[in-house]
């Protein structure tokens, strides 16, 4: 077995059980996607596997922040398969700097191997497998998908505000962060995919409100679009 399919496999046990939407099938998907745009963006593949294998395994909302600031699983991992210090080091030193919590600190990845991994796991959180993955992590809360007598907050939030926050339903999640991931993308490919991803999104929510009758989320929508165009 190679060093990745070992990895893989301490990564599986891990998150194999996880049901709020980061277990394997998502590091899967990121991983595919990350080797795309890499081969586009012509990148290190070994980083950039690596990087998307781990990326999730001291998530602070899986394993809380004291893990997720030290990287105590990926560092162990990494050692214990004696992979190069300086490709352990660029990985090591991307995770910190993905997600959207880390986006609004003000953490971007600085690399292209880490813009790659960061595009692709925010572009899983969009598109078909993003409503997925948003109603099984509302599910897994268990919070009501939409509820359209509840009319949608515009206001801005800061890092601590987004860890904190507790929609009342999926749907304002969307407005909050999924529908605006398109635009913190940062590699050409990452964005041409993110922007197919989230019109897949705004499709099913033109239908979500239709057959709600709920014309205020509609104008809210709408007013999204033109904001955005």
């Amino acid at each position: 077995m190679s060093i990745y399919g070992e990895i893989y496999g301490e990564v599986a046990n891990i998150l194999g059980a996880d049901k709020s939407g980061h277990g394997m099938a998502h590091v899967d998907r990121v991983r595919d996607l990350s080797m795309d745009l890499a081969a586009q963006e012509g990148a290190d593949l070994q980083v950039v596997e690596l990087t998307a294998l781990l990326h999730d395994v001291d998530d602070y909302k899986l394993f809380g922040r004291e893990n997720a600031e030290a990287l105590t699983n990926a560092t162990e991992i990494l050692n214990r398969h004696g992979v190069d210090k300086k490709i352990a080091q660029h990985v090591l030193h991307i995770i910190p700097t993905m997600g959207y919590n880390n986006f609004l600190e003000g953490k971007r990845p600085t690399t292209i191997e880490g813009k790659i991994v960061s595009d692709a796991d925010m572009c899983d959180a969009i598109g078909s497998q993003g409503l997925i993955r948003v109603f099984e992590y509302n599910a897994s809360k268990g919070r009501v998908f939409f509820d359209p007598t509840i009319r949608p907050v515009s206001a801005a939030m800061s890092a601590n505000e987004y860890r904190e926050s507790n929609n009342e339903h999926a749907v304002q999640h969307f407005f909050d962060k999924l529908l605006t991931i398109p635009e913190i993308l940062m590699t050409d490919s990452g964005r041409q995919e993110g922007q197919k991803r989230a019109k897949i999104m705004q499709d099913f929510l033109d239908e979500l409100f239709r057959e709600e009758g709920a014309d205020d989320w509609q104008e809210y929508l709408d007013e999204f679009r033109a904001k955005k165009s």
